[in-house]
């Protein structure tokens, strides 16, 4: 969401009699509650975990969700995670093929994906030689600092 019109929101909960107001877009949700005098606002994004983003009033930090740990540890074969936030992307170009699917070969050191950030592709390789037999992250979408992409046996 885009911070003019988060700042907008913030402005008219403040100004006004509403006590609370919550929006749900495409790419995330927004929840803002005035709180005597001053407001507090949230911003959950679709694919990660809530954080607040203002607040001059203290508010309960948001617990993550405890269901991630317990589905990596479900599942069997090496993890290959995202050494860093950006845009995963399984090929080189929009039209290339990809760089691994389920089932491909790999060894140690092979390029597997893409990972943009701040306008720089880094290529993440492999850190295991083994059989790709799961991808979980999705083309063009934004991944956080150790998010499972591959799994590798």
């Amino acid at each position: 969401m885009d911070l003019r019109k988060l700042k907008t929101l913030i402005d008219l909960v403040s100004e006004s009699n509403v006590s609370e107001l919550e929006i749900t877009e495409a790419e995330g949700k927004v929840r803002i509650v005035k709180s005597e005098g001053a407001v507090v606002q949230q911003f959950v994004a679709a694919p990660v975990q809530a954080a607040p983003l203002a607040a001059p009033v203290a508010a309960a930090p948001v617990a993550a969700p405890a269901a991630a740990p317990a589905a990596e540890a479900a599942v069997a074969g090496h993890i290959v995670k995202s050494p860093m936030v950006g845009t995963f992307y399984r090929a080189s170009s929009p039209g290339a093929k990809p760089f691994v699917d389920v089932g491909s070969q790999v060894k140690e050191g092979d390029t597997i994906c893409i990972v943009e950030a701040m306008k720089i592709l880094n290529e993440i390789e492999a850190d295991k030689t083994g059989t790709v037999t799961r991808i979980m992250g999705e083309n063009g979408q934004p991944v956080e600092y150790g998010q499972p992409l591959f799994v590798i046996e």
